[in-house]
């Protein structure tokens, strides 16, 4: 399984003794024992406060160990919390994530109050592009369709035609059926579905004066300058590194990593495919080129696999989120995510076209 289900009776039922216990057995051999006791009371602490304000909690493939391990309701990658965010019943959404996932939910929730752990949980990605970047590209490339990466912000979802995630963002692309598509922000993601698809990117530069570009040149993609700052630091030196010391290993990287990378992987796909990945794989060992915290829970579901630990790279923006924060959140109602009813509108009509295609 790739999303993760506790019933919010399990959780809010477990005593500290039994979610140290648990946590214990997966997160022992690697964090002090000491303060997987304090986790254990911080994530008790929290499990009451869900029953009583009758909230659901969602927790990112990237949350840190402890948190992704204790209180989270659902865990997985953005489609499929989207997907949960969508249909849950409960009055309180608490997204362990970043902002533009709490926005997603509450774009599909407006009823609902959400609340992000931390008001300082951005992405880079995200701020790699503006909804008037978004009106410039229309502009000049008019009646061309536009599909944006659900790692965005909702004024910016709500320029789009469609949203997509790294599981879908092919099957979007094909599903518009058009001669050209824009494709916005993640270049490298950009790039390896241009490649996947067979068509041709373009970049158009951004200058004081508007976008420029050569007339001239054939595309039926046009892409933008925005990256991970996570996953554009892994490079093919890496992997040669770890195979000359590791021959057999299984090398799984994110699409948002460069396409030099994803093809000296041996695998690419969204962190719920990762997880799937390693959960059915054969193989001794296996090098994770992703987050790192991803990483640490993929290890802790799969004890007998040997996961090669070259990852020291954290998303500052993810590691904002703490069982701290998410206890804070609940008593206090921090912080309220809001999304203006004229965005919300617009950007539900790309988040829903992407929830249909699956």
């Amino acid at each position: 399984m790739t999303i993760k289900t506790l019933t919010h009776h399990d959780r809010t039922e477990m005593s500290v003794d039994e979610i140290y216990a648990e946590l214990s057995e997966k997160l022992g051999a690697f964090t002090p024992d000491f303060e997987l006791r304090i986790k254990a009371e911080l994530a008790h602490e929290i499990n009451r406060l869900k029953r009583e304000r009758n909230a659901v909690i969602l927790g990112h493939n990237y949350m840190e160990p402890a948190l992704y391990h204790s209180i989270p309701d659902f865990v997985g990658d953005s489609l499929g919390l989207s997907r949960k965010a969508a249909q849950t019943d409960k009055d309180v959404i608490v997204f362990c994530g970043v902002r533009f996932m709490a926005e997603t939910a509450k774009i599909l929730n407006p009823a609902r109050t959400v609340l992000l752990p931390s008001e300082k949980a951005g992405c880079s990605l995200a701020e790699s592009i503006t909804a008037e970047d978004v009106r410039g590209l229309r502009r000049r490339f008019p009646g061309v369709p536009v599909v944006t990466y659900v790692n965005t912000y909702a004024d910016v979802k709500a320029e789009s035609d469609i949203c997509c995630t790294s599981s879908n963002a092919a099957a979007v692309v094909e599903s518009l059926d058009a001669d050209a598509v824009i494709f916005l922000p993640d270049e490298y993601l950009a790039r390896n579905v241009a490649r996947e698809t067979g068509k041709h990117i373009i970049f158009p530069v951004k200058t004081p004066h508007g976008l420029h570009m050569d007339d001239h040149i054939d595309y039926q993609m046009i892409g933008w300058h925005g990256r991970c700052e996570v996953h554009e630091k892994f490079s093919v030196q890496d992997i040669e590194m770890v195979r000359a010391q590791f021959p057999d290993v299984v090398v799984l990287a994110h699409p948002e990593c460069s396409p030099d990378v994803v093809d000296a992987a041996d695998f690419s796909g969204s962190t719920n495919a990762m997880i799937r990945f390693v959960e059915e794989m054969d193989a001794p060992r296996y090098l994770l080129l992703t987050e790192c915290a991803m990483g640490d829970n993929i290890a802790a579901a799969n004890p007998h696999k040997e996961m090669v630990r070259l990852c020291s790279v954290r998303c500052p923006h993810m590691n904002e989120i703490t069982l701290e924060q998410t206890r804070d959140a609940l008593l206090y109602n921090q912080y309220v995510i809001e999304v203006p009813e004229d965005i919300r509108v617009r950007a539900y009509r790309a988040v829903e076209r992407m929830l249909a295609i699956g």
